[in-house]
């Protein structure tokens, strides 16, 4: 499962117009499913967003987490993470899970998200959505488990 996060000072979602989802200073996710995947790298992920250390404590360090700011969560599936880039000028997606199993396990790390930290707010699996962000630095961390 991969995570790109970023820090940001606000984020949303918007489908079709209407905002589905919003934060303001936190982290914006975007999630990838591959099709190894199950729900024991969920839950890895999930403690590795709320425990990252990437917002600056009293003397400018990335020593903070998530967690310690009490900072909003923004989940966004994105599939094309899980493409296979390496070569040609078209990405693959042999390495990517089914839609299925890709719905089934970005609805499992958001229900533990909401079960483990506030606020959360996602993004729509299979939707075709706007995401607008101010990326705080920017910082920008890829992360696979």
């Amino acid at each position: 499962m991969i995570g790109l996060l970023q820090r940001v000072s606000a984020a949303h979602v918007d489908i079709a117009g209407q905002r589905v989802g919003e934060i303001a200073r936190g982290l914006l996710v975007l999630v990838g499913v591959e099709r190894q995947d199950s729900e024991q790298q969920a839950d890895r992920l999930l403690e590795r967003l709320l425990g990252y250390r990437v917002f600056p404590d009293a003397d400018g360090r990335m020593n903070l987490s998530l967690r310690d700011i009490d900072g909003g969560l923004l989940l966004v599936p994105q599939f094309t993470l899980a493409a296979d880039t390496r070569k040609g000028t078209r990405p693959g997606f042999s390495t990517a899970a089914d839609p299925e199993t890709g719905a089934q396990l970005f609805q499992y790390l958001c229900e533990q998200a909401d079960s483990k930290h506030a606020p959360v707010a996602l993004g729509q699996f299979g939707a075709d959505m706007q995401v607008g962000l101010v990326n705080d630095g920017p910082v920008t961390f890829w992360l696979q488990v």
